[in-house]
């Protein structure tokens, strides 16, 4: 499937380690924002960002593409169906640019959907996923094991938060929802290399880029 997503769907927080290590508050419901299509890079491009914008932070996040529309959905495990394959991006963050629009209470979208801050997988079955409450990916930088996703540990579970983001954005076919990153994130460097597995069911799929 091909098909350009109208909006990429991103969850803040979802993690309560990472919301600590950041100094935020763990969130009663959850955080959403949205990245455009334009925020979209390929893998093979690698990541690259203004200098002059800060430094740039890695989160690794499994995401979701959406194969058919949910709007509303009260129901979270038939908001669920919705999906229709898996993979693993980075939803890119300039946080000294975002630092300071959080301080001045402006908008985050400088800091979070500027043009390649969203780098995604190939999208792997669903086949590959067991049980969205046990699923278990990597993030290695310079072979250092940097962040350790378990869906288990999510504030709010997966069906959940697709859920609650059709009662506030329609999700469309290829849509993706990216569902938050656990703890780890850190800085870039110039010539790092990035390597996220995925745990499936049948083997590890594994994507790398580089800065």
């Amino acid at each position: 499937m091909s098909t350009r997503p109208s909006k990429i769907v991103c969850v803040g927080r979802s993690y309560a380690d990472h919301a600590k290590e950041l100094g935020n508050a763990i969130p009663d419901r959850p955080v959403l924002f949205i990245k455009p299509p334009s925020a979209l890079m390929a893998l093979q491009e690698g990541i690259s960002w203004n200098p002059a914008w800060g430094n740039c932070h890695y989160e690794c996040e499994l995401s979701l593409r959406i194969d058919r529309t949910l709007k509303a959905e009260t129901d979270p495990a038939k908001a669920l169906e919705a999906v229709g394959a898996v993979t693993l991006g980075l939803d890119l963050t300039l946080r000294d640019l975002q630092d300071d629009l959080k301080k001045k209470g402006q908008p985050w979208e400088r800091a979070k959907a500027y043009d390649g801050s969203c780098l995604l997988g190939d999208w792997v079955e669903l086949s590959e996923v067991k049980d969205w409450k046990d699923v278990h990916y990597t993030l290695h930088v310079n072979d250092e094991l940097r962040q350790k996703g378990d869906t288990s540990l999510l504030i709010f579970d997966i069906a959940t938060l697709l859920a609650d983001i059709s009662q506030v954005f329609t999700l469309e076919e290829g849509d993706v929802v990216m569902t938050g990153t656990p703890a780890g994130v850190a800085a870039l460097q110039s010539g790092d290399q990035l390597t996220m597995t995925l745990q499936g069911q049948s083997q590890d799929f594994v994507w790398k880029t580089f800065v």
